[in-house]
């Protein structure tokens, strides 16, 4: 069971950071006027570029106009909040410090520096690298995802937990799907006290969809011929009793 899964790929920091940004649905600008939470307002480029469609009479936008050529400087943060209630569910913050200048009816973020802060630390994100990222294929299609995963197969879930090793669920009291990309499904192990996440990884990249429909039925098949941990029948004996 442990040489199946010995394989780790993940998102390169660039693409994560884009896949970050992709599904975003808010974002918080830090400027010379103060912190403001705008919702729904922006959009990304091709070249990840973020443009602010900010109504006429926002400060900001009367700040970007008035400024000269590299100013207002200013910081965008971007939450990336798991779609499945788990404790502490900001995933990762993406930080964009750079300038805003007008640009046909809307504000164009010029980034200088990025850096994506995930449980493992804080990573400066190469720029040059970020502009030709892609976000994961999975990335808008994940929420939808993960909370069908979680609702409707709770029981699936469970049955995902016989690939991870008996110590890491040593104590654990919910399971629950905490992110999915193109390379494997993280799970969120909770305990009374703390929590841990596990990566299964797929056996081969899955660049939509049907490819991710195809990838999970073959863990869910490896799930079903490997043995129930004990750790968790340890548990399931106690909550019985």
């Amino acid at each position: 069971m442990g040489d199946r899964h010995s394989w780790t790929a993940a998102p390169a920091t660039a693409q994560r950071a884009r896949s970050v940004l992709a599904a975003a649905w808010s974002c918080a600008v830090t400027a010379e006027g103060g912190r403001e939470e705008f919702i729904g307002v922006h959009t990304v480029a091709e070249d990840g570029r973020v443009l602010l469609h900010l109504p006429d009479d926002s400060t900001l936008a009367a700040a970007a106009i008035c400024a000269p050529r590299g100013e207002p400087s200013a910081v965008l943060e971007f939450a990336d909040v798991a779609p499945v209630p788990v404790r502490h569910r900001i995933r990762a913050r993406l930080w964009m410090a750079g300038w805003f200048a007008p640009e046909e009816g809307h504000l164009a973020f010029h980034t200088t520096r990025a850096v994506l802060r995930e449980p493992g630390g804080a990573v400066v994100v190469d720029l040059d690298e970020f502009a030709i990222a892609e976000p994961d294929p999975l990335a808008l299609a994940e929420a939808q995802l993960l909370t069908h995963l979680a609702d409707a197969h709770p029981d699936a879930v469970e049955r995902l937990t016989r690939l991870v090793e008996p110590d890491s669920l040593h104590g654990a009291v919910r399971v629950q799907p905490l992110a999915v990309d193109r390379h494997g499904l993280t799970l969120r192990i909770e305990r009374a006290r703390g929590h841990g996440d596990v990566r299964l990884p797929f056996h081969r990249p899955a660049d939509d969809v049907g490819q991710l429909t195809e990838r999970m039925h073959v863990l869910l098949t490896q799930a079903s011929s490997a043995s129930c941990p004990r750790a968790l029948q340890r548990q399931r004996t106690e909550g019985d009793g």
